[in-house]
């Protein structure tokens, strides 16, 4: 029995995301375990994978399956038909960038990463200048043809590639309602918690021990290593793919709460992927439903349920057992004392969630003016430390400190960092609902019992995949629309007490 158009399309989408899951292992390898010297290869394959996987979707036959699919819809279940829009959203995507577009980007962003790191490490924003410039003018083209396809403004067309139906007008509420109350707030915390400093750790946890630890936080959460695997890189992420996830995150011996705390933030986007829904692998309505909503998973887990007492009961002895430490720096209260420390710091990955979002206004206010050219690259150093001193008072003393420190805009990611803030925004709303539906939560976090947590989280957010919109998946989720409320009330009892 011949197939009909819509079966053709899961087909096609299934050798896609085949494509597209071995460009993410391509990715995970060249920052952990690729030869420094293999960039252009690994530039060159990735290119390849990139024109195939755009070639793919905007091809005249994907066309007039998606039409004649549409036409004949009638017959279709309700994730079928969510699928098929998803589809036909992906494809007006691929239609907007031409396939010499893609490959020179593809290329441009794997020539960055590697001038990047080079950079980073020798704290010189002039090595990666040219490098940014070239992903910058390839980009700013991108946003210019997509926005013009969707009918967006060229920087809310990037956004909506990694959030689908995000807006800078709903960005730029819920940045405006945070940005009016954090720096009272940030001052607030800093001056009750000057009463009661924390005390300083002394001892170290030598990088092996603490991936050891790391690894039995992960399987006592429910992460499934035979599906998935934990590796050191310089910026930590998650790869790969659903059925093979490739977490990394850099261990040092002297700071081990930031080293398990990437694991954690790492195992959140890992636990959303693990939960998509297996009969919908491969098709787009099976993926995530953005980075927006990634990043509420790695920042729930991270911020909201890991920086808090009971996880830190649960904590302590493995860091004695495993790790070697004890002693009154080391008793929960003090480790809690030193995770929810609220400080004026230069670097957002180690940011204090109160701190954190105003590290993100700051990136969101550059990418937009870098994207406009309204700021010049070379321009970025000097601009970025007076914007760092006028929202947070601190100053970077050189450029690995300031604009070197995140990966993003070497590998393209323009319009990718305001998902880490909404992200926050949706993880607060979501641990209210979580908080009211189990209200033993912190009893069952405190003995290392996870399942209640990601059971409800299964039921509903990771199950539905791509099937609802955003807004529809939180509403539903939550039983109301997305605001800053939830978070500002998170914050302000955690950080006024």
């Amino acid at each position: 029995m011949a197939l009909t158009p819509y079966q053709q399309l899961e087909q096609e989408f299934k050798r896609l995301h085949a494509f597209r899951t071995a460009a993410s292992v391509l990715r995970w390898d060249s920052a952990v375990m690729m030869p420094r010297g293999s960039a252009d290869l690994r530039g060159e394959q990735l290119a390849a994978l990139e024109t195939e996987c755009h070639a793919l979707v905007s091809s005249p036959r994907v066309s007039r399956l998606l039409d004649r699919a549409e036409a004949n819809s009638q017959g279709l279940e309700d994730w079928q038909l969510a699928n098929l829009r998803e589809m036909r959203r992906e494809r007006e995507h691929a239609i907007a960038t031409p396939q010499n577009l893609v490959s020179r980007l593809a290329k441009a962003t794997a020539k960055a990463e590697v001038c990047w790191v080079e950079a980073k490490q020798k704290s010189d924003f002039s090595i990666f200048a040219p490098c940014l410039e070239e992903v910058v003018n390839l980009t700013r083209d991108k946003a210019a043809l997509l926005g013009n396809a969707l009918d967006l403004s060229p920087y809310d067309a990037l956004v909506d590639e990694f959030s689908p139906g995000l807006t800078v007008k709903e960005i730029d509420a819920i940045f405006t309602t945070l940005v009016r109350r954090l720096p009272s707030l940030i001052q607030e915390a800093i001056d009750i918690q000057a009463k009661s400093p924390p005390l300083e750790l002394t001892g170290r946890i030598a990088p092996a021990k603490q991936k050891q630890i790391a690894i039995e936080l992960m399987k006592a959460i429910g992460f499934q290593f035979e599906r998935g695997r934990l590796d050191e890189s310089e910026h930590p992420f998650t790869g790969g793919a659903p059925g093979d996830i490739r977490i990394t995150t850099r261990f040092v011996a002297t700071e081990p709460l930031s080293g398990l705390m990437g694991v954690l933030h790492e195992t959140g986007h890992a636990m959303y992927d693990l939960g998509l829904p297996e009969a919908w692998r491969g098709q787009p309505v099976g993926r995530d439903r953005g980075m927006a909503m990634q990043e509420s998973q790695s920042l729930l887990l991270e911020m909201l349920i890991s920086r808090n007492r009971p996880f830190l009961r649960y904590l302590r002895p493995l860091l004695e057992r495993i790790g070697g430490v004890s002693g009154p720096e080391w008793e929960v209260e003090n480790l809690y004392r030193l995770l929810t420390r609220v400080r004026r710091s230069l670097i957002r990955v180690d940011a204090d969630e109160v701190t954190y979002s105003m590290h993100i206004v700051l990136r969101y206010e550059l990418e937009k003016e870098i994207l406009s050219g309204e700021l010049k690259v070379k321009d970025i150093p000097e601009v970025w430390n007076e914007r760092m001193h006028d929202r947070l008072g601190v100053r970077p003393a050189n450029d690995a400190e300031g604009c070197l420190q995140d990966v993003h805009w070497a590998v393209g990611s323009f319009g990718y960092f305001p998902s880490y803030t909404i992200g926050a925004v949706i993880a607060a709303q979501l641990y209210e609902a979580i908080r009211i539906a189990r209200p033993q939560l912190d009893e069952e976090i405190a003995v290392g019992h996870f399942t209640g947590l990601f059971d409800w989280l299964r039921e509903h957010i990771y199950r539905h995949g791509s099937r609802f919109s955003m807004s529809e998946l939180i509403q539903k989720a939550t039983g109301r629309p997305l605001s800053a409320a939830a978070w500002l009330r998170y914050v302000e009892g955690k950080y006024l007490e």
